[in-house]
């Protein structure tokens, strides 16, 4: 499968209760469909998987292929630090018609480079599905190296990287690496640092998995179709408009600024699951000042 574009990370937004908002969820995923996204993820780390229950977690899934109705692109959460626990739902999406499959690496077990390559083989082997690699070792404390990247790619089934290590010089390391395996087109890097999407695609990425599309799709959707058509001037211009808000939609842990964000915009998110709580009194200034100075508050 091709994962070229813009797909957004969703948030899962919950009621006063806590409990799951599906027809808030419904209601954000149109929203983001009207403004021309490729793709949607529900279910994955921005959706606040981490503390939902296996029971809300396969909601989250079924109402997104339910509501997407093959608009755009389909893709679930499915990752796990327990290699069956990952199978396990990968295969619960894959029944319920979802198009690919992202999955974080193990975070805490800290797996050698050939166990992620064991992990995620055992996972493509074992479900017929598209699967995303996600590498962001700033919250798992498990880095994919180059090297593994491109073993993974040789993979059949696993189609892409969302990276998020924070390095575009890896990015080119991994484009580069790819190329000498002629694996350029068949395996493609999404950048998962939403700051760095620009340079990251001006060096071999096709798209971005955005948390602040949440909040700004169109800008994001607009910079990302501009770099696919070679229009860098354009991309820079939306890039430095759009620099300010990303900045402060990642001020305090993610998704706690992005769901603050949807709240003051009137969009459905609710309260955050404990142990993420409210942002401090003088970053709630600074998000909404970026929220003003993009007029969308």
């Amino acid at each position: 499968m091709n994962f070229e574009g813009t797909y957004v990370a969703m948030v899962t937004p919950f009621t006063k209760d806590g409990t799951f908002d599906e027809e808030g969820f419904r209601s954000n995923i149109n929203y983001l469909i009207d403004q021309g996204v490729n793709g949607l993820v529900g279910a994955g780390t921005t959706g606040e998987s981490a503390t939902m229950t296996h029971d809300e977690h396969q909601e989250v899934i079924e109402v997104l292929v339910d509501e997407v109705n093959g608009r755009v692109d389909t893709v679930a959460g499915t990752g796990s630090n327990s290699t069956s626990e990952a199978l396990s739902l990968t295969k619960f999406a894959y029944d319920v018609g979802v198009d690919s499959a992202l999955l974080i690496t193990p975070y805490y077990n800290k797996p050698q480079q050939h166990a992620l390559v064991k992990h995620y083989g055992a996972i493509a082997e074992g479900c017929d599905i598209p699967i995303i690699v996600y590498n962001v070792p700033s919250r798992t404390g498990c880095n994919i190296e180059v090297e593994t990247a491109v073993e993974l790619a040789k993979i059949d089934g696993i189609d892409a990287i969302k990276e998020a290590s924070g390095s575009v010089d890896k990015i080119s390391d991994i484009y580069r690496a790819l190329t000498l395996e002629g694996l350029e087109d068949e395996f493609n890097i999404l950048s998962g640092e939403d700051s760095l999407t620009l340079p990251i695609m001006s060096v071999g990425g096709t798209g971005v998995i955005s948390a602040s599309a949440n909040i700004d799709a169109r800008r994001m959707v607009l910079m990302v179709d501009s770099i696919l058509n070679d229009d860098y001037t354009r991309a820079f211009e939306l890039h430095y408009e759009m620099l300010e808000l990303i900045r402060a939609l990642f001020v305090e842990s993610n998704p706690v600024p992005v769901k603050t964000a949807m709240n003051l915009m009137g969009l459905p998110s609710g309260p955050l699951r404990e142990p993420l709580c409210e942002m401090k009194d003088e970053n709630l200034e600074i998000l909404k000042k970026a929220l003003k100075n993009s007029n969308l508050i």
